[in-house]
Formats: structure tokens, sequence, C-alpha cells
């Protein structure tokens, strides 16, 4: 029934689960123990969770445009369920507004594949990457991201390396601009930093734990995932690898940032679109009913669990 349910992409999936997200944001935000809220007031919690309900339909849009996975609600169901998972990550608003921006890059990525309008698809990733990195520097790895995408699509062309570094350059001038107004230059030196927080990994907490063995086993299933689909061939192969690397430099600024930030978010739509293909792997219905109802079951197992302790 789940799976049938998600497995289309009528407007009623998207309102169901834009209704859970305000409901469960409501709960945490109000009455949850877990964390420590850092928001500024409720205008900023509102604008916070504008930007998850974007993030939605951005995930929708790439999934219709990119064909990144069948043209279901799976991964919009799966961004959700990882938030679940992921509680804490709903009350770091930084983390939020970075994944959006993060999100619009890696659109502008997939696309290139049409190899049409490279540069400014190029200008416009690397600006949205450069805009992430104002809420978390480590956001800036993602120009790696980048740089390997050109190197898939159009390495010969010069011009097309130089293009991140003008869109740096475009972001520091607008930042200069604001700070000018504000007479206070010291966010640039203050914020970029790129210190590795290790204390958490080093005394073994309970958050580097959990994001531990969710690296494991979605690297797992990614390793499925490819394996299966270089059997069947296509060209969805260079669609998955990008997400693959999103996700890799997600998993490793979660790791940097372990203290201080909840940035594994980062990873969840690289994870729902995974998530999806292996749905979209087993043939037979109820095997995907069955792997659809523990998918939607262990998240809200997992959050009763910390809820209890």
């Amino acid at each position: 029934m789940i799976s049938s349910f998600f497995g289309k992409t009528k407007p009623i999936n998207y309102a169901v689960l834009s209704t859970f997200l305000i409901v469960f944001y409501a709960c945490l935000v109000g009455f949850s123990k877990i964390g420590v809220p850092t928001r500024s007031g409720y205008i900023l919690e509102g604008i916070a969770l504008i930007a998850l309900i974007f993030e939605l339909i951005v995930i929708n849009e790439i999934v219709r445009s990119e064909k990144v996975t069948g043209f279901s609600s799976f991964s919009m169901l799966f961004f959700v369920l990882l938030l679940v998972t992921f509680p804490e990550t709903l009350m770091d608003i930084k983390g939020i507004f970075a994944n959006l921006f993060i999100l619009l890059a890696v659109w502008r990525l997939l696309s290139m594949q049409n190899l049409k309008q490279l540069k400014h698809k190029l200008f416009d990733a690397s600006f949205f990457v450069t805009v992430a990195s104002l809420f978390y520097d480590w956001a800036l790895l993602y120009f790696l991201l980048v740089f390997l995408v050109i190197n898939v699509f159009d390495r010969n062309s010069f011009k097309n390396w130089l293009v991140p570094v003008l869109a740096i350059l475009t972001t520091a001038i607008i930042g200069m601009a604001f700070m000018l107004l504000k007479n206070d230059f010291s966010f640039f030196w203050e914020h970029y930093q790129f210190k590795i927080e290790s204390e958490a990994l080093q005394n073994l907490e309970y958050r580097f734990i959990k994001i531990l063995v969710f690296g494991v086993l979605i690297l797992f299933l990614m390793g499925v995932v490819f394996l299966k689909q270089r059997k069947k061939g296509g060209g969805k192969l260079i669609t998955l690898r990008i997400c693959f690397l999103t996700f890799l430099i997600a998993l490793c600024i979660a790791f940097f940032k372990l203290e201080s930030a909840h940035t594994i978010i980062l990873g969840f739509f690289p994870t729902a679109v995974f998530l999806t293909n292996y749905l979209e792997i087993l043939k037979e219905s109820r095997y995907k009913e069955v792997a659809t109802t523990l998918l939607v079951f262990i998240p809200f197992f997992i959050l009763a669990v910390e809820l209890s302790l």
C-alpha cells in the first residue's frame, strides 16, 4: 500500500509529506528534548520550515527533469524519513539553508549532461556552493565535485576551469559590499577556519557512532545499486556517480563538524536517490512493499528509542 501510494507523483503525495514535515518540525521545535535549538526567533524558524518545503519541491524537480530515479515520490519520502532519523538536523538552521543551496548546485551539475549552456550552469553551481559555504565553511569541499564534473563533460575548454573562480569572486564582492554597509569586515576571517572537530570521534560518542553506522550502510547500498546498474547499462551511471560523490563529501563534512553542527543533512538527497534506485531494482511488488514498509518503520523506531533515552 505504501509502495503503491508513493510510487506515483500526484499532488496528494507532496501534500501529505509537506503536512507531515510541518507537524513534525513544529512538534520538534516546541516539545523535543533532542539537541539544543539554535533558533533566533519564530520568524527564523518559519523561514527554515519554508526552506525545507522548498527542498522537497527541488528534489521532485530534480527527479523529474534529470531522471536520477524513476518518476515517483520515493525520493521525497526518503528525504523526510531521513529527517525523522536525524531530527537534530532540524534544529540546525544553518544546515537547512546550506542544504538548500547544495541541492540547487547539484541540480545544476546534473543538468550539464545535455551539454547545453555549460558555463552558465557551472557558474550557478559554483555560486550556490559558495553561498552554502557562508553557512558552513567546509561546504567549499563541494568545489571538488564541480571540478570533477568539468573533467567529465568538458575538460578541454580552459574557460570552464575559470568559471568557479569567477563565482567565488562574485560572492566575495557581494559579501564585502554588505560588510561595508555594516562597517564590519571580520566575518570572512572568523568564519572560514576549516577546523576539524575530533573530540566526539576520539570519545566514540553516540553522534559519531550513529553517523558512522549510517555511512557504512548507505555506502554498502550504493555499491549494490552500482553493481545492478552496470549490468543494466544505460546513461544513469554518471548521474549516480555525481550523487555518490555528493554523499561522500557530505559524510566528510559531517565528521569534520561533528561537535558544532549537524551537517549530515547534506547527504540526505543522494541517500534518498540511492534508496529509490534500490527499490526500483526490486521487481516483485511484494518485496518492494516489504522493503518500503521497513524503510518507513526504522526511522520512527530510531526516533522512539532516542526519545526514551
